[in-house]
């Protein structure tokens, strides 16, 4: 019974993240066209770096709703 709640509320953030108009206007032209012309080194290095900073982002982010979900379930240990 978890399983199918987490599942079905993944699911619901996956949809309504990828379907939400906004979250795919976030590629602005003056970025794109400046790493489109840069080199393949400077390519890797903004991967690289996109990578770098959303990690440490994630990791808080299931950390902090990690911890509300387990301030939120009952106990039922004794």
């Amino acid at each position: 019974m978890m399983i199918r709640r987490i599942l079905s509320l993944v699911c619901l953030v996956a949809g309504l993240l990828g379907f939400a108009p906004r979250a795919w206007a976030q590629g602005c032209v003056l970025c794109y066209t400046s790493a489109a012309a840069a080199g393949a080194a400077a390519q890797e290095a903004l991967r690289s770096g996109i990578l770098v900073l959303l990690i440490p982002a994630l990791l808080l982010l299931i950390a902090v709703a990690l911890l509300i979900w387990r301030r939120a379930t009952p106990s039922t240990t004794l």
